[in-house]
């Protein structure tokens, strides 16, 4: 069996890999920074790794990253690079959107699509892609960030009643945590009101739960029942809710 993983070199990535390593599964390890990729690599010692130095923002990237991976037959792949960017609209340099689109969409797309045709031919596989809690609301301060979010989760779900209704045993989900401790906030340039959650137990639920087929992930308590209360609140109170919380924020 084995695991690709974007965004491999720190926090819920790179713990999904120990886990996923844990589990039996070789690694693909894809992320930017080769340093952290190859210390996270002398650390595993009961599995084959593979680290691959690549910025996936970047289209043509991904894929050589898949003609570079196509023959390891990847039995999972994990799409959990992305970042945020916080700032006003008219504020956040249009540079920085396009890349966090690149990143957070372009890229979860492009290797989506392009694992998913080889998961098809085999019937078998699973994608886990990282979504976020954001993911059901719109965000001001971090407008961008919340719509590729939406994006993330919207896909995901359409994705998988496709291979249902075809009856392909190909397992997609989508994790949607709240905030977790992980370098979103130092990478987004913001600090949140609430507490994160460790990123090691965010991971290995969100790996458990996409072996045993759940569609959407969503860790602890409080998110849940954030999640149940946007039935009830309405989008426009909700917006306004998400406001009123990114500026209690400390940047």
């Amino acid at each position: 069996m084995t695991a690709l993983i974007t965004g491999a070199s720190s926090g819920m990535g790179r713990d999904m890999a120990r886990y996923l390593a844990s589990l039996g599964y070789d690694l693909i390890l894809v992320a930017r920074r080769e340093d952290r990729l190859e210390a996270l690599k002398s650390e595993i010692k009961n599995v084959n790794v593979r680290v691959i130095a690549m910025d996936v923002s970047k289209q043509e990237n991904c894929f050589e990253l898949y003609e570079m991976t196509k023959d390891a037959d990847v039995d999972f792949l994990v799409n959990n690079a992305g970042f945020g960017a916080y700032g006003k609209i008219k504020d956040v340099s249009l540079e920085r959107e396009l890349q966090l689109i690149d990143t957070n969409i372009k890229a979860l797309h492009i290797l989506t699509r392009l694992y998913l045709n080889d998961m098809i031919k085999k019937n078998s596989g699973y994608i886990l892609n990282v979504g976020s809690i954001a993911g059901f609301l719109a965000g001001p301060f971090l407008a961008s960030y919340y719509a590729s979010k939406n994006y993330v989760v919207r896909y995901t779900e359409a994705l998988c009643e496709e291979l249902r209704r075809d009856k392909i045993n190909v397992k997609v989900s989508v994790l949607c945590p709240g905030p977790v401790n992980t370098e979103f906030n130092k990478v987004a340039g913001v600090n949140f009101i609430v507490s994160g959650i460790k990123s090691d137990y965010v991971a290995k639920l969100a790996i458990d739960k996409t072996l045993k087929g759940k569609l959407v992930i969503i860790p602890g308590t409080m998110i849940k029942m954030l999640k149940f209360g946007l039935h009830f609140l309405g989008e426009k109170l909700m917006v306004r809710l998400s406001y009123w919380m990114q500026t209690k924020r400390e940047n």
